[in-house]
């Protein structure tokens, strides 16, 4: 323990330091900051990364050392500094580390973030969204929410997400868990109708805490699924935050219908000048009894995104944000990241399921240890067979591998966690059976064609112990 403190503190001496400095040589710094984190995290890390920063840093033309740039002309200082120290070194170094011994110890997935729902109430009721349906009846109370964090940091998690309904209506117990949790690293996924000048001055004090915003493309795709407004709302909460210094971006949703408005240059364009520094894009998922199968991307819209999202990332032809889309870059993660072999979902009834968009579960915060958790059934089913694709252009094992969900939820029993209406894993994965199929051929040539960036992650059944359970079960 006196250890991690005095490395915290030598770590928070260091960016004050190279913060102060680097107005004057911006490029000659962050080199310094690369070295000094390299020499930190070598034996967690490999050197080429760091290399690929230098280069990055070097290159004027480079997008990604423009990036790095703009977040640090861009951002509060005393915020910068303290959201380095928590990302960093807090969920980077001692949450890597961590993780990986506790899945040694374990046997098990351990999660490297953690996505929970403060409350099911929410000032919208966006089409599609099955938060929408829950009411606000719902919620985690701030101590449920603590021994959570809690709990998973023992396992080395310190990267937390907070999503709902809307998480900001609790947004003095996010606040606060900021404030506990000087290590960790929190965001929250919002609709932006609660930011206001008093929230960014919380945000600057707390510097663990940032946001992703919800939005749809223009005003006419982004008001006709979201509501009349949201658009504007969005863009007000946009100019606050960049005023403020505070480090955002947004969350997109693609759909069949607005594919093409959400990775327009217009768009991403505007985003840009609106001060968004990063871009989580999700695939529509048709979960719940109001889902519409027509909205899922098409074959031919998610090959048009997975070139969309490698152009936008380039270091040449590519633009300073940094956007992944988790149904496009399963390549570069292995795969399928639910389950807990990356994240899982606390959902606001305290019911722990595999996936956000997977509403199954066999254990509750409420009766279940988190390690526990990871150890039961539904979890212990997903460790053993990840990845579910071999094909990481197919890693869901709901949307383009549906038969693999109907087995997991049969097998481990796993119940519906759906609040309004539960729905039955047969009925869930119907929805996908036609994409899966369509998307199938497809998917297999674009892999097929195309290079792959070497994965370093190790999968159960590919560790010896993992053999010998294969093969007798076979």
């Amino acid at each position: 323990m006196l250890k991690e403190k005095i490395l915290w503190k030598a770590a928070e001496i260091f960016i004050s330091r190279t913060l102060k400095y680097i107005d004057k040589k911006p490029a000659e710094n962050l080199v310094k900051l690369i070295n000094i984190s390299e020499k930190f995290t070598k034996k967690i890390f490999p050197g080429s990364n760091f290399e690929k920063f230098r280069e990055a840093v070097a290159d004027k033309d480079n997008i990604w050392g423009q990036y790095a740039l703009n977040i640090i002309n861009d951002t509060d200082r005393e915020y910068l500094k303290k959201m380095l120290l928590s990302f960093g070194l807090g969920g980077g170094y001692y949450g890597t580390k961590e993780v990986r011994e506790s899945r040694e110890k374990y046997k098990c997935n351990i999660p490297w973030l953690i996505l929970m729902d403060p409350t099911s109430a929410c000032n919208r009721n966006c089409k599609g969204c099955w938060s929408a349906e829950y009411g606000h009846k719902l919620n985690l109370t701030y101590d449920e929410m603590n021994d959570v964090v809690n709990q998973c940091v023992e396992l080395g998690t310190h990267f937390f997400m907070f999503t709902g309904g809307e998480p900001l209506i609790r947004k003095d117990d996010i606040l606060r868990l900021c404030k506990e949790h000087r290590d960790c690293t929190f965001l929250a996924y919002t609709n932006a109708t609660l930011v206001d000048q008093k929230f960014c001055d919380s945000m600057k004090e707390v510097g663990n805490l940032s946001l992703a915003l919800s939005i749809e493309g223009s005003e006419d795709s982004n008001d006709e699924r979201r509501g009349e407004g949201s658009y504007h709302d969005t863009m007000r909460a946009m100019d606050l935050l960049k005023k403020n210094g505070c480090f955002f971006g947004i969350s997109v949703c693609y759909t069949s219908a607005n594919i093409d408005a959400v990775t327009s240059d217009e768009f991403i364009d505007l985003m840009l000048q609106k001060g968004v520094k990063f871009g989580l894009y999700f695939n529509y998922m048709p979960v719940g009894t109001g889902a519409v199968p027509e909205l899922i991307p098409s074959p031919d819209q998610r090959i048009h995104m997975y070139k969309w999202i490698r152009r936008m990332r380039d270091k040449k032809t590519g633009k300073p944000m940094f956007i992944m889309d988790f149904q496009d870059d399963g390549e570069y993660v292995g795969g399928c990241i639910a389950g807990g072999r990356r994240y899982f979902h606390i959902n606001s009834a305290g019911d722990i399921e595999p996936c956000v968009f997977i509403h199954y579960s066999d254990s509750n915060i409420r009766k279940d240890k988190i390690i526990d958790a990871l150890k039961k059934p539904l979890f212990t089913a997903y460790y053993h067979n990840q990845p579910f694709n071999d094909n990481h252009l197919r890693p869901c094992p709901m949307l383009e591998n549906p038969q693999c969900l109907r087995k997991i939820i049969k097998e481990t029993g796993a119940k519906s966690t759906d609040l309004i209406n539960k729905e039955d894993v047969e009925t869930l994965c119907a929805k996908c059976d036609k994409f899966a199929a369509a998307w199938q051929p497809k998917a297999d040539e674009l892999w097929n064609s195309t290079k792959h960036p070497k994965n370093k992650d190790q999968f159960y059944r590919d560790t010896p112990e993992g053999k010998k359970a294969l093969d007798k079960k076979e």
